[in-house]
């Protein structure tokens, strides 16, 4: 398996141009698998045999043993003469918007044959303009770095999302990556389409405790609503991509280059890029975690340097050229608050949430949708002692009360 190397950690940060007014969204007709032009470049190297690297970028969903390994596995068995190796560029809990930023990363830098990208879950309360942003800055940035690369996209699906698929719709998001998709030719397949109709024929419960005999009829598709149990859910995603690559070979039409063409958004995400965060940008009491710290062991895959603002009044501060900005950093139970400045204007933030009993990856964003041109950017831990167990959700309480010692502190880790 590839994984991302030990590069330095970054900021985050987007070069937009102006804005393209678009017309009112309409939802697409739910189908199963769009073959558009297939995946000719793939599909060569894999029937002569040769080693092909597959990626797969997305979310939580992705990142589970589920249909990312099924998926590899079945190829191998379609192509045996091939060796097809998997590189894995899913991080749980983000979308398409974090996704743009980190590609060249987590996903290209490993020269893919086949990019596979899941994001209509974490993108299902995005709007279609912010999708389409984001979205299409993948495949340009993708078709850019190399335009033998084949994309697929692929839509997952939650509980909620199950009323537009048996309506014969596919929700918002996955409508939303269509229009991508037909504007660039890209072969998609919608796993939630074969998962509504055996929810409608009672075949599947969508969510319900796990049985221990996961053989048992119906299927129960996931615990939680969201994600699937890898021996049933994950099983049809897979199952999916098996009864559609059929059609998608069938729909290869050339082994000519992608060409970009005119982009379907002129203000699309292509330049987004990470930045390494370098120590003239940090001021005040900052320590680099040591590589054999929990946190830098835990998150190394994807944070291979973390900062930790040690008391108030440390901070970060950049200039960036573009409209858009954020720092990669960790939410946690003892996270703190801090407080950007951009341009003059001010604003705080909280380094932990409703969830956080645990540590988890996010995205503190500093700037959005601002006029192009160079922006100063300030963020700085405040003495603020948070009330963290109002902070919490309900459930999560309890955490605090039985263990009050792990929220005591107020820091921020910035990678």
């Amino acid at each position: 398996m590839l994984r991302p190397s030990s590069t330095l950690c970054y900021l985050i940060f987007c070069l937009l141009t102006s804005h393209q007014a678009h017309g009112e969204f309409e939802l697409r007709d739910a189908v199963e698998c769009h073959p558009r032009a297939g995946l000719p470049h793939f599909t060569a190297k894999v029937e002569s045999g040769e080693t092909v690297r597959v990626a797969y970028l997305g979310g939580s969903i992705t990142a589970a043993p589920g249909w990312r390994i099924q998926s590899r596995q079945w190829l191998q068995q379609q192509y045996p003469a091939a060796t097809i190796e998997e590189i894995h560029a899913a991080i749980g809990g983000t979308g398409s918007g974090l996704g743009v930023f980190r590609l060249q990363r987590d996903a290209l830098q490993y020269d893919p044959d086949l990019l596979f990208v899941e994001f209509a879950v974490n993108d299902g309360g995005t709007s279609p303009e912010r999708i389409h942003r984001s979205m299409e800055g993948i495949v340009r940035q993708t078709w850019a770095a190399n335009p033998n690369i084949d994309i697929c996209f692929v839509y997952t699906l939650t509980q909620q999302m199950l009323p537009d698929l048996q309506s014969g719709k596919m929700p918002r998001a996955a409508s939303a990556m269509e229009v991508l998709a037909d504007h660039y030719s890209i072969p998609s397949i919608h796993f939630g389409v074969e998962v509504a109709r055996l929810e409608s024929a009672g075949k599947l419960v969508f969510k319900a405790p796990k049985p221990a005999d996961m053989t048992t009829e119906p299927m129960v598709f996931s615990t939680d609503g969201v994600h699937p149990h890898v021996e049933t859910g994950h099983r049809v995603y897979t199952e999916t991509i098996a009864r559609s690559w059929p059609k998608i070979i069938d729909a290869n039409q050339t082994t000519q280059r992608h060409s970009l063409g005119k982009p379907l958004r002129d203000d699309n995400w292509e330049q987004a890029k990470m930045v390494t965060i370098e120590p003239e940008m940090l001021s005040g009491d900052w320590t680099k975690l040591p590589s054999d710290h929990s946190l830098a062991k835990r998150f190394q895959r994807n944070m291979s340097e973390i900062y930790q603002a040690n008391s108030p009044g440390a901070s970060l501060e950049f200039t960036f050229e573009g409209t858009n900005a954020g720092v990669f950093d960790i939410l946690g139970p003892d996270g703190g608050e801090v407080r950007v400045q951009i341009d003059g204007k001010e604003f705080t933030r909280n380094r932990i949430d409703g969830y956080c009993t645990y540590h988890r990856m996010a995205t503190l964003k500093v700037g959005a949708e601002l006029e192009p041109g160079q922006h100063t950017v300030k963020i700085e831990l405040t003495p603020t002692q948070l009330d963290k167990r109002e902070i919490l959700f309900e459930r999560n309480q309890a955490d605090f009360d039985a263990k009050s010692e792990k929220y005591k502190d107020q820091t921020w880790y910035a990678s």
